[in-house]
């Protein structure tokens, strides 16, 4: 019986064969997808597949066996160690999935599934699926389906201002997907580091870390993330969310843009904008437009449909620099053929009809009323708290007096079933951080957000 892995080796590159033989397995041990117990080839016949010398396979499974990853069993050859799976890392994701049971949901980025327009997009796949009748169903470019980039690009020039073309824009199977794909693309460019604004989503950061970049925490002012700071560190990308900073709600200044741009230009960097919420600007007055414009050749533009429609269509996008779209292509087609070509037809249809920006029209007033609500219930109840930011989004940043006990206020609020997060967990350094709430508001109804507001300060009060 014969055994595969699937491994690579360089011979163009500084490291030895045995180390990345090595490394590759480790790897592959740790994220699970070789499982205790699993029989490995022989060193002879890994060594023919890989076409090495055998005693280069000898040294790397001698190394694995010396870190318990591995064990030589007499007459069944090499097999993962059985006691491997304490290694074994659980993937990373940037919902948190362990949510605690409560009657009033108050975390951030969480759109009510009610809301969602059922007959639109019903109407929408229909057509796709005529449509793909006559197209056929192979699997789609790699960038995504053309009608589905050209809409994009439409929609997102008249929305958010973003300039760009067809051919240098990635639909992506989420954000997530698209910053995994980023960070293997920043790999190969040699960037190993990736400043992230603080505070910024907890989860994110680890996320980049697993993708095999170390995150460097530039702090957030006034105006937007630090710059001085940012040239300091000597990083060469930067993940910012310019228009609306998640989690205090702040939008980057004109100014502040201007400057991160040139830090762009003076250091040959990448800028990758997360516009996680574009289009949900609230207030009528002075909407923020997407920064890609200021410098669409040094900004990788990154939107979503998660918090626009639903985070399960799976649905995200890049606006790429020129330079970068053909190493991403490159960087994807290790990890996946494309997306689902009938759901990106669906989503092109739902953009040229005009049923997303009816949909939008419509969250819009909602939430404009649920913010209200919000903010006269935290001046009824929370009157300790300031809400801070624009009307915008999908969650408000209340800051707490400094005597507050952020910690104690969360677990009482749970106790009294409201689930909310405190601002220092999105800190890099919590200890440093003035105490605060991340109220989202739009999962609830507005009888329920003041219920649920009502609760928090009854736990202030205690």
């Amino acid at each position: 019986m014969t055994w595969h892995v699937v491994l690579e080796v360089r011979r163009d590159g500084p490291e030895p064969l045995g180390a990345q033989i090595a490394d590759q397995l480790r790897r592959q041990v740790e994220q699970g997808r070789l499982a205790p117990h699993s029989r490995l080839p022989s060193s002879r016949q890994l060594a023919q597949d890989l076409q090495v010398s055998r005693s280069v396979v000898v040294e790397a499974y001698e190394k694995l066996t010396g870190e318990g990853l591995l064990e030589s069993v007499r007459g069944s050859g090499t097999r993962v160690a059985a006691h491997a799976d304490n290694r074994i890392r659980k993937p990373v994701v940037l919902v948190d999935r362990a949510v605690p049971p409560a009657r009033f949901n108050l975390l951030p980025g969480t759109p009510n599934a009610a809301t969602f327009p059922h007959r639109e997009w019903t109407s929408s796949y229909q057509r796709a699926v005529e449509s793909a009748r006559y197209q056929g169903l192979g699997y789609p470019p790699l960038l995504g389906v053309d009608q589905l980039r050209t809409e994009l690009i439409s929609y997102l020039g008249r929305v958010r201002g973003v300039l760009g073309h067809p051919d240098n824009t990635m639909v992506t199977g989420g954000f997530a997907h698209g910053l995994g794909l980023i960070c293997a693309a920043l790999v190969e460019l040699g960037v190993d580091r990736l400043a992230v604004e603080d505070p910024s989503h907890d989860r994110q950061r680890q996320f980049i870390e697993e993708n095999g970049i170390r995150t460097v925490a530039v702090p957030v002012g006034a105006e937007g993330l630090e710059i001085e700071p940012l040239y300091a560190s000597g990083v060469r990308a930067v993940l910012v969310t310019p228009s609306h900073q998640f989690p205090l709600g702040i939008p980057m200044s004109q100014q502040r843009k201007q400057e991160l741009v040139r830090w762009a230009q003076d250091t040959g960097g990448w800028i990758i904008e997360d516009d996680y919420d574009g289009g949900l600007w609230l207030d009528h007055r002075g909407r923020h437009l997407a920064m890609q414009p200021v410098s669409p050749e040094r900004v990788i533009y990154a939107g979503t449909a998660s918090k626009l429609l639903a985070p399960g269509l799976r649905l995200g996008w890049l606006v790429l620099p020129p330079e970068l779209t053909r190493l991403m292509e490159m960087v994807r087609v290790r990890r996946d053929l494309g997306g689902d070509g009938l759901m990106q037809l669906a989503f092109a249809d739902f953009l040229r009809s005009g049923l997303l920006d009816g949909h939008l029209r419509r969250m819009r007033t909602r939430y404009r009323a649920q913010h209200g609500t919000l903010m006269q219930a935290v001046e009824q109840y929370l009157p300790a708290a300031t809400l801070v930011g624009p009307v915008a989004g999908l969650h408000v940043f209340a800051t707490l007096p400094e005597s507050a006990d952020e910690e104690r206020l969360v677990a009482r609020a749970l106790r009294q079933s409201v689930l909310v997060k405190g601002s220092r967990v999105f800190y890099d350094r919590p200890g440093t951080a003035l105490p605060g709430l991340v109220l989202g508001y739009t999962a609830l109804g507005r009888s329920s957000i003041s219920e649920a507001i009502r609760r928090i300060g009854e736990a202030y009060e205690e």
